[in-house]
């Protein structure tokens, strides 16, 4: 009986590949791929910042537009009417709050520079009698040393109004970016949405167009409670101020009302600013009270409004309002502060309803009827 030779090759023996490790090998690429978007796409805001800035700045107008432009179409305004009444609103709203503060301080210039002049006195006085040992010899050296910084040339003031000329012009070009996109975002908003998201893959619509609009349910409900949580700001913080007989008081309130848009960090600065003008205006006493008061104010925003109304609109941890806050400083400056929190307010939700499979069966997540209607 014969039996079969064995070759003498033998079979490599198959490797198995643990499925953990198989499982990180596909998601490592596309992990990379997100990074390199991101980073795409950061260095493209950065070269036309001049550009994405002012439409940033259109889009949270928009969206604190967009219950008064809904409620005039659901009264039966015509679509064009209802966008042309809104933009009358917002224009109105802007123009009376910058004539009121305007005014106010062109009234109390004179005030404050006899005031400031005063207190600056009185500032050396305090020095020269502290207990801090400080000469008069001292504080003429830094007097001195302060003027020799801020001791410029001729040459260097026209470069410097050259520049201040060509920052106006370029904040009066943005301005103009920004109102003509603003008109366009609540005329047509979704249809301009939706044509950006027909250039993504067919079976990817569904879930970029169900995500973008739930983020922008989520930022339309940031601004206005926003807006109601820099009304109480300002209102606490402006009748203190008013009640303790400072001057400035509209403009104080409208600066509050402003800085509450960043959240911790705008409120602080501005009550800040409020304290400052009682020390310079009434003395240390008057600071104190005005302390209080804003401090007040910001445990009525911390304890009451932020767990009843902010937490459920933003729906993200305050450290990581921070530190949003801290990177969007640091990487766009005044810019990347307005608008960190409500991108990644945006963002939370949008991955948070793309990570659940949200978008089947919603139907947010199809187009538009008439955008249908129109392909």
């Amino acid at each position: 009986m014969l039996t079969p030779r064995k070759s003498a090759k033998t079979q490599a023996p198959r490797v198995v590949i643990p499925a953990a490790l198989e499982r990180a090998t596909q998601w490592s690429w596309r992990i990379l791929l997100i990074a390199a978007a991101i980073g795409l796409g950061l260095f493209v805001i950065a070269q036309l910042s001049f550009l994405i800035i002012p439409l940033f700045i259109a889009v949270l107008l928009a969206a604190l537009a967009a219950p008064v432009s809904m409620g005039l179409r659901a009264l039966r305004f015509p679509k064009w009417l209802a966008t042309l009444t809104t933009i009358i609103v917002f224009l109105a709203v802007v123009g009376g709050l910058v004539y009121l503060v305007v005014n106010e301080l062109i009234r109390g210039w004179e005030s404050l520079q006899e005031r400031s002049v005063v207190a600056y006195g009185e500032f050396v006085q305090y020095l020269l009698e502290s207990p801090l040992h400080v000469t008069e010899g001292q504080l003429n050296e830094w007097v001195s040393a302060l003027s020799a910084e801020l001791n410029i040339d001729s040459l260097w003031l026209v470069n410097g109004a050259l520049s201040v000329g060509s920052s106006v012009g370029s904040w009066l070009v943005g301005a103009g970016i920004a109102l003509f996109a603003l008109i366009f975002f609540i005329h047509d908003g979704a249809r301009i949405w939706e044509y950006v998201v027909s250039w993504f893959p067919k079976l990817a619509r569904p879930a970029i167009l169900g995500a973008s609009r739930s983020g922008w349910s989520t930022l339309i409900e940031f601004v206005k409670v926003q807006i109601l949580v820099a009304f109480v700001d300002a209102l606490g913080i402006g009748l203190g101020a008013f009640f303790l007989g400072l001057p400035l008081v509209i403009p104080i309130a409208v600066a509050v009302f402003l800085g509450a848009f960043v959240p911790i960090v705008g409120a602080t600065v501005a009550a800040a600013l409020a304290v400052l003008v009682a020390l310079v205006y009434q003395g240390p006493l008057a600071a104190l009270i005005m302390l209080i008061i804003v401090l007040a104010v910001q445990q009525l925003e911390g304890q009451v409004l932020q767990p009843l109304v902010m937490g459920p609109a933003l729906r993200i941890h305050p450290l990581a309002v921070v530190l949003s806050i801290a990177a969007g400083g640091y990487l766009a400056g005044i810019a990347g502060v307005l608008f960190a929190v409500p991108v990644v307010a945006f963002a939370n939700v949008a991955i948070q309803y793309l990570a659940a499979g949200e978008w089947r069966g919603d139907p947010d997540a199809l187009p538009t009827q008439e955008t249908a209607v129109q392909r």
